[in-house]
């Protein structure tokens, strides 16, 4: 009895201690991880910013309204002599107060949440986009202006252990069904800029990482921005119902240098490139037609030929 009080005491204490621990937390989510994580993109430090403000703000109101009812139970208990006021009357000064309070408190975080919300949509100047097409139950990319395609689906041993019907322990698959077959690979430090549709029903693309969710509309094209700061393999999954493999739609993201991503582009755009065509062998020159030859000393000339040629040459001269 004693060891589970001590137990629940530790939970709760990590749990209050979360906001300061917060800063150790990596951008993808990690097992029993409760706070909201920092991801790797200038959006998702916005976020974790709008959302640390109503944190503290409703960590400092939880702390002054629970701290007011600790002292009123236990300083006017009724075991200590305190008699319930019946006469309390309306006070106008604590009405204005607890409704300018909240406005206040409103204000304070409306402002930042709008400019960050305004960047969110924010696409120009970006130095490359990307499409991005949701299917049942896959994703393709398409680099444009670049040439380059490909889709992206659930890697094949994900998919095997998935519909072979055991009970999949943490060491089958290191990423069980987060794990694809091609990567989206991305240049760190550069404005990206994502164009998001879907060709059946609606899906939508979401990488916690990089700080926003978007859905992908068949008829409809949605924007989104990043811009990675740090290299490393970002997952996420389709976050809309999109069908019975919805599960099974996952996303990975790989993050590398720029001249890495260079590379990259340079070997995909070498291997989608057609073949180019064998050339023709050049013709054989044409045999050339004998020269007639004076005859040679002490030879006798064709006289046949000679009285022809002079036959034909008098007749059109008359």
């Amino acid at each position: 009895m004693k060891a589970g009080r001590i137990k629940q005491w530790a939970v709760g204490a990590a749990a209050m201690a979360l906001p300061v621990l917060a800063n150790a937390q990596a951008a993808d989510p990690k097992p029993w991880q409760l706070n909201m994580g920092r991801g790797v993109t200038h959006l998702s430090q916005n976020a974790y910013e709008a959302h640390m403000l109503a944190l503290w703000i409703c960590v400092v109101i939880g702390v002054l309204v629970f701290g007011a009812m600790a002292v009123a139970m236990f300083k006017f208990r009724k075991s200590k002599g305190a008699v319930a006021d019946q006469s309390l009357t309306h006070s106008t000064k604590l009405e204005i107060l607890w409704t300018v309070v909240p406005v206040v408190l409103l204000l304070a975080m409306v402002f930042p949440a709008t400019s960050k919300l305004i960047q969110m949509y924010d696409t120009r100047e970006s130095a490359m986009t990307v499409k991005v097409t949701g299917f049942q139950w896959m994703w393709k990319y398409d680099y444009l202006g670049e040439g380059v395609s490909f889709t992206s689906r659930l890697d094949r041993k994900s998919d095997e252990l998935r519909q072979s019907g055991k009970v999949i322990a943490e060491g089958d698959h290191d990423n069980y069904l987060l794990d694809v077959d091609n990567v989206l690979v991305l240049p760190t430090d550069t404005k990206i800029r994502f164009v998001l549709t879907a060709d059946d029903v609606i899906h939508a693309w979401w990488v916690p990482a990089l700080g926003w969710k978007q859905d992908a509309i068949p008829g409809i094209v949605n924007e989104a921005w990043a811009e990675i700061r740090e290299p490393g393999l970002y997952r996420g999954q389709c976050a809309e119902l999109c069908g019975k493999d919805h599960g099974f739609m996952p996303i990975v993201v790989k993050a590398v240098p720029k001249a890495e991503y260079q590379q990259w582009l340079a070997a995909e755009k070498a291997k989608n490139a057609p073949a180019a065509p064998v050339a023709a062998p050049a013709a054989a020159p044409a045999e050339a037609a004998p020269a007639e030859t004076a005859p040679a000393e002490g030879e006798t000339p064709n006289t046949d030929a000679t009285a022809a040629a002079a036959t034909q040459h008098a007749a059109v001269a008359g």
